[in-house]
């Protein structure tokens, strides 16, 4: 259940400082589909989340306990590292003409590929008993920040205070891997 709820926390800031939502948000604009892009998103959130806990999974038994929370610990500083910079825009996806599923599915799985929550939800995958549920804890945590995102729109994701969002979080993921880490190597 650590795991569940760890991946849960991780995922949600991590989205919250990322481009996923803002590309959900461009999308459902465009396509005027929240369902479809939700589905859409789900899915390839949870693809890449599963991804990420395979991984974990494979590589968790061949580590030390140390060297796991070490690993946690650089994947939360790389996480908050970059949260720390302003983010690109995404790729509006204009040209693509698959339609609403299809974009949405594909541009969510690319965009998000190896981004900081699969880094983060491989991490606690390597250091949990249950990988599963950190794959299901990220998805939902990632679908917390996703689903407002793309029933709000474009338009809405402007009037947030973004800049302070993704300081906020950058600074926790970096407080948080800090402590870990020095944690791991036994400084505290």
């Amino acid at each position: 259940m650590d795991a569940l709820m760890a991946a849960f926390v991780a995922a949600l800031l991590a989205q919250a400082s990322d481009r996923t939502p803002w590309l959900t948000a461009i999308l459902s604009t465009r396509f005027a589909r929240p369902g479809t892009i939700i589905v859409a998103t789900a899915i390839a959130l949870a693809a890449g989340n599963g991804v990420a806990a395979i991984g974990g999974m494979m590589i968790g038994p061949h580590m030390p306990p140390n060297a796991r929370d070490l690993f946690l610990a650089l994947a939360l500083l790389s996480a908050g590292g970059s949260a720390l910079f302003p983010i690109k825009p995404p790729d509006r996806l204009s040209g693509w003409r698959i339609g609403a599923f299809m974009t949405s599915l594909l541009g969510v799985a690319i965009l998000a590929a190896g981004d900081r929550s699969q880094f983060i939800t491989l991490a606690i995958s390597a250091r949990s008993p249950s990988p599963v549920l950190a794959a299901v804890g990220a998805t939902i945590g990632a679908l917390v920040i996703n689903i407002p995102a793309i029933l709000a729109g474009e338009a809405a994701r402007k009037t947030l205070p973004l800049t302070a969002i993704r300081l906020t979080i950058g600074v926790l993921f970096l407080i948080t891997g800090i402590i870990l880490g020095l944690g791991a190597i036994r400084l505290i």
